[in-house]
């Protein structure tokens, strides 16, 4: 793994120090300059070569999204953006998601001293993961679909895990799905209020129903559940038709809402069902992908030299979890493959 070379870009000249002194905190990062704006940023890109940059969205002249978009363009590098979580804030994460942010984190303008202390403590560690993205390999958001294949249900769930770098994932992957697609279930580590976004833009784009996971949902064709409350759990209820549960419980293995316990009530129900490890952080998923093969059901991983954060499914991988390892622009295919009657 390599470290983090961190560049920070903030008009604030609080928020730079404050940032820094918090990344500085981090084993493996360390902060090698700071900028105030795009023109600073772009003589210290040139001069200190970072490996990753945490940009903030509203900035004097060009704002952050401007910037991203011309470093994309023009000398592609991990970013993580520093935004807001109104409304405008969210549709902002969205569009720097579409132009290439490998992470957009909340800036916790109105925190009390302890949960500001907790937010900003993941940051060193989405720096670490940033500064060991695929970004440079990292292909544009697809959003038209391809052509629609004929697709008669067989009775398979899927479900799928991601973190970082998954609403860009999810956004390529699921233009792929029929409006009659398998019953889905998404765990989704990311801030609610930038997943209920983009659950609003997907529902316009998509041919099937994308909904928010709730307690006592049924799984019937044509709709996809996406977990993302970091206070409860999903897990699946067998039935007929099975329903989601949203339970309280401690986190697993540090995650909640956690993909191993929602593949392990999966495969512990026995039913037929894919279950797929997607671009992330840590090693969630890995544990309960393995329960799901050991249970007969299919199992598959995106290609972490190809996914944007490699972590969580060369965790899956190295578990012995996954039977099959693809690349994104194959993974939708895949999974509607185990899906359709043959």
């Amino acid at each position: 793994m390599n470290d983090a070379r961190v560049l920070v870009v903030d008009d604030s000249a609080a928020m730079r120090a404050l940032f820094s002194d918090v990344l500085e905190q981090q084993r493996n990062v360390t902060v090698i300059g700071t900028a105030a704006n795009a023109d600073e940023a772009r003589d210290q890109i040139a001069e200190l070569k970072p490996n990753v940059i945490t940009l903030d969205v509203e900035m004097p002249g060009m704002s952050g999204i401007e910037f991203l978009a011309e470093l994309m363009q023009t000398n592609p590098l991990p970013v993580v953006m520093l935004s807001s979580l109104t409304q405008s804030g969210t549709e902002t994460s969205l569009k720097a998601y579409e132009l290439g942010a490998v992470e957009c984190f909340p800036k916790p303008l109105k925190a009390t001293p302890e949960q500001f202390a907790k937010t900003v403590g993941k940051l060193g560690k989405i720096v670490l993961a940033a500064a060991n993205s695929n970004v440079r390999h990292r292909k544009p958001v697809h959003r038209e679909t391809r052509t629609e294949t004929q697709f008669t249900w067989n009775g398979h769930y899927a479900a799928f895990s991601t973190s970082m770098g998954g609403i860009d994932a999810l956004t390529q992957m699921l233009a792929e799905f029929p409006a009659d697609c398998p019953p889905t279930v998404i765990v989704l580590q990311s801030e609610p209020a930038l997943v209920d976004t983009f659950i609003h833009h997907l529902s316009s784009e998509l041919k099937c129903k994308i909904l928010p996971a709730k307690d006592g949902a049924a799984l019937t064709q044509g709709t996809i559940h996406v977990a993302a409350d970091p206070e409860k759990h999903v897990v699946f209820e067998p039935g007929s038709p099975p329903k989601l549960r949203m339970v309280m419980r401690d986190p697993v293995d540090g995650a909640r809402p956690s993909a191993t316990l929602l593949f392990g009530t999966i495969a512990r129900a026995g039913v037929p069902a894919v279950g797929t490890v997607m671009t992330g952080m840590g090693a969630d998923g890995a544990k309960g992908l393995r329960m799901m093969r050991d249970a007969g059901c299919r199992t598959l991983a995106e290609d972490p030299a190809t996914a944007t954060v490699g972590e969580a499914p060369a965790a899956a991988i190295a578990a012995s979890a996954a039977e099959k390892t693809l690349p994104l622009d194959e993974l939708g295919a895949a999974v509607l493959g185990f899906c359709n009657q043959a």
